[in-house]
């Protein structure tokens, strides 16, 4: 739980009154390796801090799974679109690895948001971290090319390479496993 606590100071101070509301709600979850989180055209419910683990969202289109975003420890998973909305949606959350999660229902965080200054601003914060990361994500992915793209993953987090089977990587870089396999020789 300090893991968590520790992201959230990253984004903003907590009292000890709401650092308290916040463990209360707080859900520990241990989740093996091919664990579903969230369905395709469900509801996300939750939003997973990773204190261990990785995992990957993902969506299947014309039957190949297309990953959009892979969360490592220390970060969030979720599908935002849904759990904002509180409609179904395509993305299907799985654990890569066996993962030690926190878990924070939707209807929880809301209560909280209400009570809590602190914790809303938290909640802020979170969500334009969130959107910046999206728009480099799409600009990385309209704008840069294949090699490039591989370098910057390489740059900011070569623990994907090493954790990720290389046809989700591919995937995850909007390239095909050939052409990775291409970048990864020179």
């Amino acid at each position: 739980m300090e893991a968590f606590f520790e992201t959230v100071r990253s984004f903003t101070p907590l009292s000890p009154e709401s650092r308290d509301a916040f463990a209360g709600i707080l859900k520990k979850m241990e989740v093996p390796k091919g664990e579903t989180l969230v369905t395709e055209h469900g509801v996300c419910n939750y939003i997973y801090f990773i204190e261990s683990g990785l995992t990957r969202t993902y969506y299947l289109k014309d039957g190949k799974d297309i990953t959009d975003w892979i969360s490592l420890n220390g970060t969030f998973a979720c599908s935002i679109v849904s759990f904002i909305t509180r409609r179904p949606d395509i993305r299907i959350i799985e654990t890569l690895e066996d993962c030690v999660l926190w878990a924070i229902h939707y209807d929880d965080i809301e209560q909280l948001f209400r009570q809590f200054h602190e914790i809303e601003r938290f909640g802020r914060l979170l969500v334009n971290s969130g959107i910046v990361q999206m728009q480099q994500r799409f600009d990385e992915l309209y704008f840069a090319t294949a090699q490039d793209r591989y370098h910057t993953l390489m740059n900011n987090h070569p623990e994907i390479i090493q954790r990720v089977p290389l046809g989700m990587v591919a995937s995850y870089l909007g390239i095909t496993q050939e052409t990775l396999s291409r970048i990864r020789r020179h």
